[in-house]
């Protein structure tokens, strides 16, 4: 991995925005986001990132490898939930490896939208379809998690309400946030999407970097309730998303050229949903225990990537041996 692509990310605001919060925490500071603030931030990146791929579908061409590279995130989604399932099921349970294969098969829109500003530091184009992956990712990986609970639990105790969990699975604020700001997006011409480009592009670098911050906080309050769940927790939070990233930034050369689209394919298969997934989680499988699966998610998983991850994906993808 490039040492300077890793100081050169390590040095990113929105990134030190992110220690910044973790730091208040381990010095007892009373720094704190609003909640309803911070609900209002992740909506508006969540409608942000969503409206402007949209837009960039618009001209974008539907080739072979625009489609492949969409069947390649929906596969992923499908596939890393079982994996993961296997992995944990006889360590953790059926309940607690289902909501974490969820999770995992799942994606992090905070840590795409990163991705996105980590792109565009390097100057690198980001196609609109990406935006349209993400969103096609995040039920397909809910709706496996729990089918595999479904599977496996052998017991009456916490049988699941298939219909609920799979219409909430597409109903869940976020999913539903993302995939419709995708389609205004689409639907909106070039004048309108003009007229509110400073809210959409203009600011939207500064309200990342207040996010971070929250999630900063946020993690450094959860990460204790992890580390007392043992070293099997951890240790997957940890490893997991740098394996599943390397494996990724090497197979997307197989179907596509483009550095972009093998970046964010790449932390797309390496992150992990800590707001969708444990929203859908609380409501379908309450017997999963969310000081596993959230903290897991957000206060290891999400920072590895964001710190370690990219470069070291971004290094892989431009070694070009596997394209």
């Amino acid at each position: 991995m490039s040492l300077s692509l890793l100081i050169e990310n390590l040095t990113n605001p929105a990134l030190l925005f992110f220690i910044l919060g973790l730091l208040a925490v381990a010095v007892k500071s009373d720094l704190e986001i609003p909640a309803n603030s911070s609900k209002f931030i992740s909506l508006y990146l969540l409608f942000a990132i969503g409206f402007k791929g949209g837009h960039e579908l618009t001209h974008e061409t539907f080739d072979s490898q625009t489609l492949a590279t969409i069947a390649f995130g929906i596969g992923s989604s499908l596939i890393i939930p079982v994996l993961t399932f296997m992995l944990l099921r006889k360590k953790l349970g059926v309940f607690n490896a289902g909501a974490i294969a969820a999770a995992y098969g799942s994606v992090s829109a905070v840590t795409f939208v990163t991705a996105v500003n980590y792109l565009e530091t390097q100057q690198i184009p980001v196609h609109g379809h990406m935006v349209a992956v993400m969103a096609l990712m995040e039920s397909p990986a809910i709706i496996m998690g729990l089918l595999l609970i479904s599977i496996f639990n052998k017991s009456e105790e916490g049988k699941i309400k298939k219909s609920h969990a799979i219409k909430h699975s597409f109903t869940n604020g976020s999913v539903w946030l993302i995939l419709g700001s995708l389609i205004i997006g689409f639907i909106a011409n070039e004048k309108q999407a003009q007229g509110i480009e400073p809210f959409t592009n203009d600011i939207f670098k500064g309200f990342l970097a207040i996010f971070l911050l929250d999630m900063g906080i946020t993690s450094g309050r959860k990460i204790k309730a992890l580390i007392s769940n043992g070293p099997v927790p951890f240790l997957f939070a940890l490893l997991t998303p740098l394996i599943i990233g390397c494996i990724a930034a090497c197979l997307t050369g197989f179907i596509t050229s483009d550095i972009g689209d093998r970046l964010l394919l790449s932390i797309l298969a390496a992150s992990a949903s800590y707001i969708a997934v444990p929203a859908a989680m609380k409501m379908a499988v309450p017997q999963a225990n969310p000081g596993l699966y959230l903290p897991m998610a957000l206060a290891i998983t999400f920072p590895v990537n964001i710190t370690l991850g990219m470069p070291l994906y971004f290094s892989i993808i431009q070694m070009g041996n596997f394209a």
